[in-house]
């Protein structure tokens, strides 16, 4: 059985909107090293419907001379989580249906290795209420927002919380990694 990774770009105050804002830092290449840690033990992405259309035409074009996080995302099986997208253009890509936790269970269960979440706010947020991630990376970036979606919106439910893993990098970025107490 392999854990679920959610990766997250999030600004100072709470902020995981699509992040055409992190493009003033510059990606610090020990942030990829970072993410490369996780991902490399990933043998699945899990994706929701909103995030999955945004990534596609992003990636799908992209080669490792592009980006070297191109194949990961191109040849990685992404499972997607949807009541409503009826099919996936993107290669080695399958629709799971709508959200249920129980046949998440199973997914975390038939893959051989970890699965790998970035964006999918929606989803991240029914997972951990179901107690379905195993680790949450953010990478909070030295800004305000103000607006926008966050990962824990006023109203939701309380989550405990254990600081697994910190670092920073030289573009004012710093990681923090959680697991879920139990």
């Amino acid at each position: 059985m392999g854990a679920v990774h959610v990766h997250e770009f999030m600004s100072l105050d709470g902020v995981i909107d699509a992040p055409t804002w992190t493009f003033d830092y510059g990606f610090d290449p020990e942030m990829g090293e970072t993410i490369g840690g996780f991902t490399q033990r990933s043998r699945g992405i899990l994706l929701g419907r909103t995030t999955y259309e945004m990534f596609e035409p992003a990636w799908s074009t992209r080669t490792a001379e592009d980006d070297p996080g191109a194949p990961f995302f191109n040849d990685t099986t992404k499972y997607v989580v949807s009541g409503t997208l009826e099919t996936a253009t993107w290669r080695n890509s399958k629709i799971v249906g709508p959200y249920d936790a129980e046949a998440l269970r199973a997914l975390k269960d038939e893959v051989d290795g970890d699965l790998y979440i970035s964006g999918s706010r929606t989803l991240v947020r029914a997972m951990l209420d179901d107690g379905l991630i195993d680790e949450l990376h953010l990478f909070v970036y030295p800004l305000t927002l103000g607006s926008g979606p966050r990962l824990f919106p006023d109203g939701a439910a309380p989550h405990k919380l254990s600081l697994a893993a910190t670092r920073s990098y030289a573009n004012g970025v710093v990681y923090l990694g959680y697991r879920p107490q139990a």
